[in-house]
């Protein structure tokens, strides 16, 4: 059960509310006719590629929609997130408008427990951490665990509040009210920040804007190949990485700029039909894994965002850009001057080597793993565990 984790630290400035995942039945029974209904085209050549060369296959979609109308259980899947402490905060944004922020956490008892916040990206969600939270759980008790751990939502994710429908929200709003969040809840002296793809840019800006962040841990970063640094400079599994890297420029960022340019088109697509929304969002956990992952897992993320909406309403981060048009983590006014540690998972859609990461700020951890991809927390959540751990004990001085 999750009671003996659900005690909030005693320094908390506010209380936020303890929050239990309840979807209608009448939205499972939509999802469901929608889906029946929901027509998978003839076979193309391209389709019959089985091995995804041009997209998602005519067999794996047949069999996924087959698995996810008949067999797959929500439920469960309910009960699972359920079994960790659920809860709602209200943060703010620009002119003080009111956010309710989701977000799951291991509080400690211990004292000296450091705060981290887990960030994820698209198509992630909170459902990425779990893993790793289910060790931390297996390892620790709420008297021995050594770490807060706060897995939020942000706005337009999972259970928190949808982006505004009068304005976009600006690229450093979000951070700010994860910010707001951490201190809040009685972080005021520090945390550390964790984010992979979206998480690991708003991580940077956490460090960069936000004196409570003190150190951040990413497992990703688009960062430019510094001309100072020739491929011959970079070890094998680098070298591997960048070709990768190259190749997924070249051919796997089509959505990307859909997202980015299109936003409302590819939204209503998205939420017209939950077959459409399995074959873009599973296209990615395939292509972007090392393996591909349990179709269960994916068939878990797809539902949630389904059932929040998350097709249109998760799009917003990619309209974020600056006018330079560098990276956050390319841009100086993000370069991190606190610790900066970087976890390498060799198949990670654009992986970065360690000589690029250090020329974006104070990188004084850096781990390279064979194995892994896009998404560490739930293809290595052992090895991404490790990795945090081992970096908050090199950087947080009690």
């Amino acid at each position: 059960m999750a009671a003996p984790y659900a005690t909030v630290p005693k320094g908390a400035l506010k209380q936020p509310t303890p929050f239990k995942i309840e979807v209608p039945q009448s939205q499972l029974e939509e999802l469901k006719t929608l889906l029946k209904y929901s027509r998978i085209p003839t076979p193309t050549f391209e389709s019959l590629q089985e091995d995804q060369k041009f997209g998602i296959s005519h067999k794996w979609i047949t069999e996924a929609k087959k698995i996810w109308l008949n067999s797959f259980d929500w439920r469960e899947i309910e009960g699972k997130i359920n079994s960790f402490p659920n809860f709602k905060a209200t943060v703010h944004g620009k002119d003080d408008e009111a956010f309710d922020m989701h977000f799951i956490a291991l509080f400690s008892e211990k004292e000296d427990a450091v705060p981290i916040l887990l960030n994820h990206g698209w198509p992630g969600s909170f459902l990425e951490f779990l893993p790793m939270l289910q060790l931390m759980k297996d390892q620790y008790t709420p008297q021995t665990l050594p770490y807060h751990l706060i897995a939020t939502s942000m706005p337009g994710y999972g259970f928190s509040t949808p982006p505004p429908q009068h304005r976009e929200l600006g690229i450093l709003e979000v951070p700010a009210m994860f910010n707001q969040l951490m201190l809040d809840l009685g972080f005021k002296d520090g945390y550390i920040s964790h984010g992979g793809d979206i998480g690991s840019r708003f991580s940077r800006i956490l460090a960069a804007k936000h004196e409570a962040c003190k150190a951040i841990h990413v497992n990703y970063g688009l960062i430019s190949q510094p001309e100072s640094v020739p491929n011959s400079a970079l070890n094998p599994i680098e070298q591997a990485g960048v070709l990768r890297g190259q190749i997924f420029t070249r051919e796997g960022t089509a959505y990307s700029l859909e997202h980015k340019t299109k936003p409302s088109t590819i939204g209503i697509i998205l939420s017209s039909t939950p077959l459409a929304l399995l074959a873009w969002i599973g296209e990615k956990f395939l292509s972007w894994t090392d393996t591909d992952p349990p179709l269960d897992t994916i068939l878990e993320s797809v539902t949630l965002y389904w059932l929040t909406e998350g097709g249109a309403r998760s799009l917003y981060p990619y309209r974020q850009t600056f006018a330079s048009g560098m990276t956050v983590a390319e841009d100086p006014e993000f370069y991190v001057t606190k610790p900066l540690g970087h976890s390498y998972f060799a198949k990670e859609i654009v992986p970065a080597p360690r000589s690029w990461v250090e020329n974006t700020g104070n990188l004084v951890f850096y781990r390279q793993h064979e194995h892994g991809g896009h998404f560490p927390a739930i293809e290595q959540p052992v090895l991404l565990k490790g990795d945090i751990e081992d970096f908050v004990a090199q950087v947080w001085k009690k």
